[in-house]
């Protein structure tokens, strides 16, 4: 799926001036008149931006904001308005715009933002694919490999891991040969970097 920008915007003149810049530019475009419309829209799975109006009729940007933030969805979002002001102006970078441009702005401007906010959700896509594929990998150890990977990877040696769990080191090594074989870790250092990756993530209970 290629790469979409989504245009939130009232004003009909507006939507089809930023819908033609950006199909210029190469980039798929879906534009609504409202924030209910956009809500209403089923989303394809893909890298993504938002450019949105401040000030509309009914649920505004601000607003909008918000709505998709409680809601768990994660799209950079481009503030555009030709009313706005510093308080809003920080209330919208705090809570996550990307950028936020005042009417009028150049083309080039808002081209930019949008390649920046692009280039950030396919980051992040990837790494919540990886971190997928990982915990898929996680998920499939035994009880016992999991205990043994635990006590592996805070820095227990095989014999110390085999006397904390009361079994024979020549079984640690075992289970410990594999889980590095289940996860695809080549190495020691490779498995503890998954390890600490699922553990930095909210999969953190799996090793409580």
């Amino acid at each position: 799926m290629k790469k979409i920008v989504f245009v939130v915007d009232d004003d009909l003149s507006v939507r089809e001036a930023l819908s033609s810049l950006i199909r210029s530019v190469g980039l798929h475009v879906e534009a609504f008149a409202s924030a209910k419309e956009f809500l209403l829209f089923r989303r394809p799975d893909a890298a993504a931006c938002l450019v949105l109006d401040v000030r509309m009729p009914g649920l505004g940007g601000l607003e909008l904001q918000r709505e998709l933030s409680q809601a768990g969805i994660l799209i950079p979002i481009i503030f555009i308005t030709g009313h706005g002001d510093i308080p809003m102006t920080v209330r919208a970078m705090k809570a996550g715009a990307v950028d936020f441009l005042s009417k009028p702005f150049r083309d080039q401007e808002l081209l930019e933002a949008i390649f920046h906010s692009l280039e950030q959700d396919s980051a992040v896509r990837h790494q919540r694919a990886e971190l997928a594929e990982i915990q898929d990998r996680f998920d499939r150890l035994t009880s016992r490999e999991r205990e043994v990977i635990a006590l592996i990877v805070r820095g227990m040696r095989n014999k110390q891991a085999a006397t904390e769990l009361g079994i024979t080191e020549v079984t640690v090594k075992v289970h410990r040969h594999n889980a590095m074989e289940k996860m695809g870790a080549s190495s020691l250092p490779t498995l503890i970097g998954m390890v600490n990756r699922l553990r930095l993530s909210d999969d953190a209970s799996n090793f409580t």
